[in-house]
């Protein structure tokens, strides 16, 4: 009797076990079925390069072909893992969909619609892409090192307004950016309300960048960035010899950093201070012609922070890299939208005391 009872409890876990089996499998199914498979679609890449003609490619891609091609070989061997992994996704169409992306400031879904991809892989490129660009910025964008070039420098800024001395005019600008978030996130908003990084620009006569500090929030002062900067310590420890650079009233007078005169009271002063600004002047054009070539800098960068910062950088070389180049001035696109970007000067940042620095360039102006 007790065995025919073991018989039955085991014929029953037996049927226990299979029909709680029957049951997984049966929702094992169900759940597959409920995944329905997307088909695999394959997108239309167009050869951008070719496609499209000398004037009109400039336009969409911010530099001429010629200029394409050369950046492209400075930096293809960077590219060569995107395109291993995709071997549909060619260097050249992975630089393309960056350009695109710093000529228009488009989401990145948009960008990757035009050049054919998805937009994962259209960040992926971008991020590639733009570290390679960076990596050149050490070539194109420097201080001048020799006396010959600080000398090139100070004649070519003399040229302008016959302001002596003068090797590098520099200012702020501010670059939209979306919220980056956290804790920390509202120190990014500045003055006028906005997300921005306040990037340091020093510029030279011909327009073109010599250094840049992009790694301040926007609320920052221009003032404060400066006293942080390598430039200030260069400098300070007089590695230009006795040039000086130009700026505006938010910065302080230092015997390497001539301002403008508040209140001029006679002639001189008055001299001074047109030339001060005339000479200044290229920084601003600078800005003007960087934010028209590569509009991303306007429309701003919906990218996370540090892709954002090196996307500046990229744009500051490339920039470089085309008046080197000759590459002209950049072509306005009617389909994209710039928004005026007001950078007033801050709050003016006057020491009386050190007024010292500034009247030798008076005195100099007196006898003209």
């Amino acid at each position: 009797m007790d065995a025919s009872s073991d018989s039955d409890q085991y014929e029953v876990m037996n049927s226990s076990s299979s029909s709680s089996s029957t049951d997984s499998d049966e929702e094992l199914l169900l759940e597959l079925n409920r995944r329905v498979r997307r088909e695999r679609t394959f997108r239309e890449r167009p050869d951008n390069f070719t496609k499209w003609s000398d004037q009109e490619f400039t336009m969409r891609f911010r530099l001429q072909k010629e200029s394409v091609l050369f950046l492209l070989e400075l930096i293809e061997g960077q590219l060569a893992t995107i395109s291993n992994r995709n071997k549909a996704i060619t260097p050249m169409n992975q630089l393309l969909l960056t350009l695109r992306l710093y000529a228009t400031g488009n989401m990145l879904i948009a960008v990757g619609d035009f050049s054919g991809v998805h937009k994962s892989t259209a960040c992926r490129i971008v991020k590639k892409v733009t570290a390679a660009i960076c990596t050149l910025s050490e070539n194109y964008i420097r201080m001048p090192n020799t006396e010959e070039e600080i000398r090139n420098h100070q004649l070519a800024f003399y040229n302008i307004a016959r302001f002596p001395r003068t090797i590098g005019a520099i200012d702020c600008t501010h670059v939209r950016i979306q919220s980056p978030g956290g804790h920390n996130a509202e120190y990014f908003r500045n003055r006028k309300g906005y997300f921005s990084l306040n990037v340091q620009v020093v510029g030279d006569a011909s327009l073109r960048v010599l250094d840049i500090v992009v790694r301040w929030p926007g609320s920052t002062h221009d003032q404060t960035i400066f006293n942080n900067s390598r430039i200030h310590a260069r400098l300070e420890n007089g590695e230009f010899n006795n040039s000086i650079m130009l700026g505006d009233s938010g910065y302080a007078i230092q015997k390497y950093l001539i301002t403008p005169l508040l209140y001029p009271n006679n002639d001189a002063e008055q001299l001074f201070n047109e030339a001060q600004i005339r000479t200044r002047n290229p920084i601003e054009r600078l800005f003007g012609v960087l934010k028209r070539r590569f509009p991303i800098l306007s429309i701003g960068i919906r990218i996370k922070l540090q892709t954002a910062q090196q996307i500046i950088i990229a744009c500051a070389t490339l920039h470089n890299l085309a008046r080197a180049r000759n590459d002209g001035e950049p072509l306005v696109d009617p389909d994209v939208i710039v928004p005026v970007i007001d950078d007033q000067p801050q709050n003016h940042v006057e020491a009386e005391n050190r007024n010292f620095y500034r009247q030798p360039f008076i005195n100099y102006f007196s006898t003209l």
